[in-house]
């Protein structure tokens, strides 16, 4: 695995935004666990709001933003529970 991994979710030709796959484990699941409660967070707030805005642009734009934040906390997860097998396999 190299150092350095470009998150998924941004997808171009000079990656500027990368995981540290070095970075020790706890770390890398914290990262991604703020993410993920983040965009938890975010949905119930959306949920259980009487008068949040349901536009179809508004609505896009939520649709966005919680899958930026899941595929990083997805990727972030990816490296760790790879270094982890890798720490059972050694």
């Amino acid at each position: 695995m190299n150092r350095y991994m470009p998150i998924t979710g941004h997808d171009c030709n000079i990656p500027s935004l990368l995981i540290d796959t070095q970075a020790p484990i706890d770390v890398l699941h914290d990262a991604a666990a703020y993410r993920i409660r983040a965009v938890t967070q975010l949905l119930e707030n959306f949920a259980i709001s009487d008068d949040a805005p349901k536009g179809t642009v508004v609505l896009q734009e939520l649709s966005l933003v919680c899958s930026i934040l899941l595929r990083d906390g997805c990727d972030l997860m990816d490296v760790a529970g790879r270094r982890m097998q890798g720490q059972l396999a050694a």
